[in-house]
């Protein structure tokens, strides 16, 4: 243990990625190419700002939410003209700067495999709630020990898709990487969930 603040340690890895040449915008790259600059974002265990960060330089009105305060002080101290926001996923009803509705929702990182167990389908619920008609749920992670902090994934991609369809979302485009390589199987994926454009929440 480095006796770091995780988000502290987690800034300076990805800070070192990137002083070597590694591409560490990715996941913002991905979610670019989906909605026209200023679009608004949320970015769901935003961890230390990385991803909503470099949204906000490429036109993109966006907001982070994260429960770990470490991680949201490295965030506040990159960008404090950005909207931060220290919350529980499972429990977003009430909780002021992060309603909506947005065009992307984006959780990166293998935010959804590391939920606290039994809260999944809440969380996709309070996730799709706050999506625009026509807005995307965009998540990538792992499915397998090697791509995950984890011993083995706690679930697989036919239960998520049953989650978010429950929540009210369409499967819209699965890929390998968030280089849009395509899936066909293996242990990470990027998935595009969309809400649909008729909006099921408006009664008529």
């Amino acid at each position: 243990m480095s006796g770091k603040p995780a988000g502290r340690a987690y800034a300076e890895r990805f800070a070192a990625l990137a002083a070597s040449g590694v591409d560490v915008h990715g996941e913002a790259s991905f979610c670019a190419a989906l909605v026209p600059p200023g679009a608004s974002v949320l970015d769901a265990g935003c961890g230390t700002g990385r991803v909503a960060i470099r949204l906000a330089e490429l036109g993109f009105r966006c907001v982070g939410v994260d429960s770990d305060a470490s991680m949201l002080e490295q965030a506040r101290d990159a960008a404090p003209e950005m909207t931060w926001v220290l919350a529980d996923l499972a429990a977003l009803d009430g909780v002021e700067g992060v309603n909506g509705p947005y065009d992307v929702i984006v959780a990166a990182g293998n935010v959804i495999p590391l939920l606290a167990a039994g809260t999944e389908p809440a969380v996709l619920r309070g996730l799709a709630a706050r999506l625009a008609p026509g807005g995307r749920l965009v998540a990538g992670f792992g499915l397998d020990a090697a791509h995950l902090p984890l011993p083995a994934a706690p679930f697989g991609l036919e239960q998520y898709d049953a989650w978010c369809t429950a929540a009210g979302l369409e499967l819209d485009s699965r890929y390998a990487t968030w280089d849009r390589l395509a899936y066909e199987g293996g242990g990470y994926a990027v998935s595009v969930h969309r809400f649909p454009t008729l909006d099921p929440r408006v009664r008529r």
